[in-house]
Formats: C-alpha cells, sequence, structure tokens
C-alpha cells in the first residue's frame, strides 16, 4: 500500500483533468516536484523496456528483479512495449501503489501506421496529400492505442529524405519539407486530438531531431554531414511545424551532424528546440542512443555520456539505463545542476498531467475498450478508405485502366499478389501476421461471377523467417515459376502483375545500394509482357524504386506502397473504377540508383541542367550515361480523370502575391486534382532552389466543369532562413508555378518589393 504521505500528496494534486489549465498543472508539478528526493526526481527520467509480462509473476533473474524493484520504489519515468489493457494496468498498479508518491508511469509503443488496425505505412499516406484524411488515421491509431493501454505514440517520424537507399523512408513523408510539415500537423494532431486527457488520444513523439535522414551513402545509422541551408531549410521547417502543432515530445537521433551526436546537440535541443522554439514538452532519447555517445568517441565514459546528453537537453534515457545509474551521482557533485534536473522533470511530469495519468493512472487501461476499439470492422472500412487515397497511378497508357468487372479473364501474377503479410508493411505494432486482405482476393471479391481470375506465383522473393529483428533469407529464384505464369497470362484477357519488394526490405536498419527489383522480378515482367501487352503492374514497396524497363513497357503502373489491412480491397477499388485515383508522389522515383540522393528542388548551380548547355557539349551538369530527370518526379500522379491548368494571374498583395489558376476537367468524369504551387527566387543572397512547392489544394471537380483556384502566398512562403538561421524575405523577381506536379505546371514571373 502507498504511504499516507502519498495518498495526502495526490489528494492536492489530483483534480478532475478538464477542469486544468496549463497555469494550474505547471501549479501542481511545481507542488509534486517539491516533494521529491533526488532518486525520485532522476527515476522519471529513466525509461525501461518491459522485461516480462505483467500478468504473470516477475522473474527471477537478477535484471528483471532489479528493474520491478525501482518500479515500486518511484524510480521509473515509463516504460517501452508494455501492452494490452490488463498489461498496462498491473505495470501501473506496481508503481502508483507501492512507490512513495505513487507517480505514475508513462507508456510507450511504436505506432507508426496503426495499431492493430494497419493503415498504408507513411510514405503512403503521405501520397494522399490529405490532411485530413492522414489526421482521420492517426485518429484511429490513437483509439487503438490508448484502448490498449497505451499512452504514448514514437510517431511522426518527420525526417525529410532524399535518398531512397535509406531503409526508413517508409516511414516518413518523402522529400519536401513543406508537404512533410503537413503530415506532421496532420499526424500529430489525430493522435493528440484536442484534449490529451480524452482516454481515445494518445502523445505524440516528433522524431528524430535532426538530419537522421541525411546518413550519407543512404546508410542507416550513418553520419549526416549538412549544410546549414540544409540544416534550417529542409530538414528542421516539418519540426518546427510540429512543435506548433503542439507535439508532446520529440526524440532525438543517432547520428551525428557536424561531429556532434545527435543526443548530445545543446544546440538542437536547447538553443533552437526549447528555446527559439519555445517546445514546452519532453525529449526521450532514442533507443540506446546515450550510451551510444561513447562510441561516437565523444564520451570517455558512461558517466561523461549522461553529463553530455542531459546537459544538451535529453530529458529521458530510452534504455542506456546511463541516468539510472549515474545521474544522481552528476548532479550530487555539481556536475549537472539541480535546475536543469527540475526542468527535465517538470517537462516529465506536465506530460503525465496532460494526459490525466494523475487523475486516474488506470484511465487507459479498460479491457471493454480494448475489445470494443482494435480490429473493428468500422476501423477497417476507414482504413480501406485512407488505402485507397494514398495509391498513385504512375501510368495509364491507351487508357487500360480501370479494368470491366465482367472482364472473361484475369490472370494475377507474383509472390506479392497473393501475399496476406507483406500488404501490412515493416513497423507493424500488434498486426496479426496474414491478416491483411491480399492483392489475389481483393481482385476476386471485385469482379464478377463469372470473371476467371487465375493465380500464378512466378517469382519468390524470400522464405522463412520475416520479422522486425532478423535479415531477410533471400531465395536463389532461377525462375522455376514462370513458365506457369506464362502460360496463365497467354490465356487471359489482361494481366495484373505484382512487383516490389517484401516489406522487410525498408524500414528501420534496412538500407539497399540496389533499389531495383530483387530477384527474377524484371525478368518475369518482360516475359509476361512478350505474350501479352495488357499488363497492369501494381508496385508494392516502401521507398522509390529504379525501374526504367517496367517503366517504359508497361501499359499501367499502380503505386500501392504497402497499404495495411485492407489493401488488397483498396487495389481493388482502384483497379475496376470504383475509385478514381488522386494519390501524388511525395519522393521522385529515379532511374537508376546512381542518381539518388534524389530530389526536385536542387540548386541551379553555376552549370545548370537547361538546353543552353546541353548541345553536344560536356561542361555541364549531367552525367554522360543517364539524365538528371526522375524517372517520375514528385508531385506525378493520373486520374482516370484529366485537367487542363490555364489563365494563371499574379498580384502582389502587401504581403505577397495572390496566385489565381483556371483548373478544367477536361473529361468525362468527376476527379480529385491536387493543384500544387511552386517558387523559384532567381536572384537572392543565397543560391535558391529552382522550385519549393509552398502551397497545395485538393479540389473535386466535376466532368466538363472548371473551377478557379485562389492561393495567397505570403512572406513566411517566399522567404528562406539564411546561414545564421535568420528568416528574411528579399525584394526581386520570383517564378511562380502551378501544375499537376513538379514537371508539369504552368508558369509566370512577377517582381515583388517588401
Amino acid at each position: 500500500m502507498k504511504h499516507l504521505f502519498s495518498t495526502l500528496l495526490l489528494s492536492i494534486a489530483i483534480i478532475s483533468q478538464a477542469q486544468m489549465s496549463d497555469t494550474e498543472i505547471d501549479k501542481k508539478v511545481d507542488s509534486l516536484l517539491s516533494a521529491m528526493t533526488l532518486a525520485e526526481k532522476v527515476g522519471q527520467t529513466n525509461m525501461y523496456n518491459g522485461p516480462w509480462e505483467f500478468t504473470g509473476p516477475v522473474p527471477q533473474d537478477e535484471n528483471s528483479q532489479l528493474k520491478a524493484d525501482n518500479i515500486k520504489k518511484g524510480y521509473v519515468g515509463g516504460m517501452i512495449n508494455v501492452l494490452t489493457a490488463k498489461g498496462t494496468r498491473e505495470a501501473q498498479r506496481m508503481a502508483v501503489e507501492n512507490s512513495r508518491l505513487g507517480i505514475p508511469l508513462i507508456f510507450g509503443y511504436d505506432v507508426i501506421h496503426g495499431y492493430k488496425t494497419m493503415l498504408p505505412v507513411p510514405i503512403g499516406q503521405a501520397s494522399s496529400w490529405d490532411f485530413d484524411g492522414v489526421k482521420k488515421g492517426a485518429q484511429l491509431a490513437a483509439r487503438e492505442t490508448a484502448a490498449s493501454g497505451v499512452h504514448w505514440t514514437f510517431s511522426p517520424m518527420i525526417d525529410v529524405s532524399y535518398d531512397a537507399r535509406w531503409g526508413r523512408i517508409m516511414e516518413g513523408a518523402g522529400e519536401d519539407p513543406y508537404l512533410t510539415s503537413v503530415m506532421a500537423k496532420a499526424w500529430i494532431e489525430g493522435y493528440q486530438g484536442d484534449d490529451l486527457s480524452d482516454p481515445l488520444t494518445i502523445a505524440a513523439c516528433a522524431k528524430h531531431f535532426a538530419g537522421y535522414a541525411f546518413a550519407e551513402a543512404g546508410r542507416d545509422y550513418n553520419t549526416a554531414d549538412v549544410s546549414s541551408q540544409t540544416l534550417y531549410n529542409v530538414i528542421l521547417p516539418p519540426f518546427k511545424a510540429a512543435v506548433e502543432a503542439g507535439a508532446a515530445t520529440f526524440m532525438n537521433s543517432f547520428n551525428d551532424v557536424s561531429g556532434v551526436p545527435a543526443t548530445a546537440d545543446d544546440y538542437l535541443q536547447r538553443e533552437i528546440l526549447k528555446g527559439k522554439w519555445g517546445f514546452e514538452g519532453f525529449m526521450v532519447s532514442d533507443w540506446g542512443s546515450i550510451g551510444e555517445i561513447m562510441t561516437h568517441g565523444v564520451a570517455r565514459d558512461s558517466a561523461h555520456a549522461g553529463e553530455l546528453a542531459f546537459t544538451a537537453g535529453s530529458d529521458m534515457d530510452m534504455e542506456s539505463r546511463i541516468y539510472e545509474f549515474y545521474l544522481a551521482d552528476l548532479v550530487g557533485s555539481g556536475t549537472i545542476s539541480e535546475d536543469l534536473l527540475d526542468d527535465a522533470v517538470s517537462r516529465i511530469l506536465r506530460i503525465k498531467y496532460k494526459l490525466g495519468l494523475f487523475d486516474d493512472p488506470y484511465r487507459y487501461s479498460n479491457e471493454s475498450l480494448e475489445k470494443s476499439e482494435v480490429f473493428s470492422a468500422k476501423n477497417k472500412e476507414i482504413a480501406k478508405g485512407i488505402a485507397r487515397s494514398s495509391m498513385v497511378l504512375l501510368k495509364n497508357e491507351g487508357a487500360l485502366l480501370p479494368l470491366n468487372k465482367t472482364v472473361k479473364s484475369i490472370a494475377v501474377i507474383g509472390q506479392l499478389a497473393n501475399s496476406k503479410d507483406v500488404p501490412l508493411g515493416n513497423w507493424r505494432a500488434q498486426a496479426v501476421a496474414n491478416s491483411a486482405v491480399s492483392l489475389e482476393e481483393g481482385i476476386r471479391n471485385a469482379v464478377d461471377s463469372k470473371t476467371k481470375v487465375t493465380f500464378a506465383q512466378g517469382y519468390t522473393l524470400t522464405k522463412g523467417r520475416r520479422d522486425f529483428i532478423h535479415e531477410l533469407t533471400w531465395v536463389d529464384d532461377q525462375g522455376e515459376g514462370f513458365e506457369e505464369a506464362i502460360e496463365v497470362a497467354k490465356s487471359a484477357e489482361v494481366v495484373v502483375l505484382a512487383l516490389g519488394e517484401d516489406c522487410y526490405q525498408t524500414g528501420e536498419g534496412r538500407s539497399q545500394a540496389d533499389i531495383g527489383l530483387k530477384g527474377q522480378q524484371l525478368e518475369l515482367f518482360l516475359r509476361v509482357m512478350e505474350v501479352n501487352p495488357n499488363v497492369v503492374v501494381v508496385l508494392m514497396n516502401g521507398r522509390p524504386l529504379a525501374i526504367p524497363e517496367v517503366a517504359t513497357k508497361a501499359p499501367a503502373i499502380l503505386e500501392t506502397w504497402f497499404g495495411g489491412s485492407e489493401a488488397g480491397n483498396a487495389i481493388a477499388d482502384i483497379l475496376f473504377g470504383n475509385y478514381n485515383p488522386s494519390g501524388k508522389l511525395p519522393v521522385s522515383f529515379p532511374h537508376h540508383v546512381g542518381q539518388e540522393p534524389l530530389h526536385y528542388d536542387r540548386k541551379r548551380t553555376g552549370r545548370p541542367v537547361t538546353n543552353e548547355f546541353d548541345n553536344g557539349l560536356v561542361f555541364w551538369s549531367h552525367y554522360t550515361d543517364m539524365t538528371n530527370e526522375a524517372l517520375f518526379p514528385f508531385g506525378h500522379g493520373l486520374s482516370y480523370s484529366s485537367f487542363e491548368y490555364d489563365d494563371l494571374n499574379l498580384t502582389p498583395t502587401e504581403d505577397g502575391v495572390m496566385v489565381n489558376v483556371k483548373v478544367s476537367n477536361v473529361s468525362e468524369l468527376a476527379g480529385k486534382e491536387t493543384v500544387q504551387v511552386y517558387i523559384w527566387d532567381k536572384v537572392a543572397s543565397l543560391s535558391q532552389p529552382i522550385k519549393r512547392l509552398v502551397d497545395f489544394k485538393q479540389v473535386s471537380i466535376a466532368a466538363g466543369d472548371s473551377q478557379q483556384i485562389t492561393f495567397t502566398l505570403t512572406k513566411e512562403d517566399l522567404g528562406f532562413y539564411t546561414n545564421n538561421y535568420e528568416f528574411v524575405v528579399e525584394d526581386g523577381e520570383f517564378e511562380i508555378m502551378v501544375g499537376t506536379s513538379s514537371r508539369d505546371h504552368i508558369k509566370q514571373s512577377i517582381d515583388l518589393t517588401f
């Protein structure tokens, strides 16, 4: 039982959460902090991995016993990987009913694109360019997570990435800082809602702060060597947007930037995040990253690593166990001031108050709610809608799509086509293995009963153990299944061929030097094309792929990413015209891996990529064996409708420029178009990208109709950060581009004076 002092303290600290303002929470935090011992304060900075099933006895090993004792003493602030309403209730009971002050634990988990009902992987969600849809998906994930006893997700990942080789590109929103900022806001608002004390919301965690995606050679965990321009104008804007959206927590990253490990970077964490931006939440380390400061060669021992991380602003230690063993001594010796410790603890306690954990430590441990909320039919229907909007029609030559549901015969080919597991994606939280609707199932569900659907595997990518931790087992496929697939293709009216990746080819630790099609997929594609020209390629992947041969020869290509629990049904809805595709690429697809890192918003350079230099001459910025351009550019995505842009007009305003454009649906089918606005500041004090996205709007336009679309661009859209992290807007000529992608647009220039 808790001590009498604990009961009295909590009776003072607890009031109805709905009535508590930020000022009142601050008073409660200050009151509680004044009652805490040094050991109890340090305990709040300590985060454990859940070492056992809390519904059973504590294992007898020394480590588990130590963790259990520390939880009971109040020497633990949070835990990761403690799951289920029942499990979190028992773990919470261990802390609240045994420790002196009864301070509740916060439970975190990697809920990246759903808890049990899987949404498309984040790069897929970003392909929707749909703020409301992405927010709705995060709300779904939050409900399932909260109903399962967890308070906190380590999401969203908002690292802008230029490099398709980097495995974690699937976990973010792609290559553009503006689109990533919009998605960051949608994810955070979806997770957190309007009130964190709502028991069906969870705390978000913006990660990885900062520069993680700029790992050299696209190799995960590698060093990141970035300029101040890249840091200020590309990497940081989505994180600033996360602060403005009210993100409860941040996570730092594994990499170093300019030789400073991010976990020990006081400039990023204290000066910018907690200083300039006024972030009031807390910073958690990534798994073991405080200890890795030693491996970087910057800390001489564990105590020194703890000193560097804590001084820099890392408030909570995830499983390096350094704060647990060294922080009290560092404070006691005066190496770290107790004021810094109080600041960190206050930040952690404040989030616990906002979550309502002091009001009711068990508010998230509701087993009946867990049964009704998790993996429900309603949630799966929502997931299907989000999956449909995430898919991108890359090519549709001869209007092969949509298919007629009464087509006489369809050949469905490829190991990926009948997989019920791959569509769940990597970072799948508590998804049940093999629970997704496969592409083959989706097609069978959609077609007329008289349509003959025949499946052939054709190629084999992987076999055996497939999970988050272990490397994939690759199959040395020599085309043993080709003949069956070719015979099936010959006799079918149309072929749906699934190509791409196993979902465990992308994700953390899954960087690749070759981003083409693995195994014998390309060879099978070429053979199938020889016997049947009506081939629809369905891509399943977590990164941009180098597929120039497929892009040239296939009449239709649909990018579906890893679409989640309802992937097959969502894909079928697009293939058969139940849904008019509207997705746009958030990343550029290369012709060849040698083009990576690749991004649309490149600098002009002194010898730019323009026709004025491309006249058989050598000395300009290019490859001698490959185009500079993307295979499919950022922002690209077709529809079954056709849109035209004209009547672009620019009007200067006191604060910027008003942009008007007419968008017409010149087809016989209503559709949704994402109208994109890019700018180029032609002459600036620092060289600017040849174009950068500054705004977009999604509009639904009836067949044959037109809409006048207006954008109001302000100084915030037109300016940039200097090398001193000063935001400036400079007079001069701006080129404004409006269109359907970063490549396809109309443009006009205007002189602006501010």
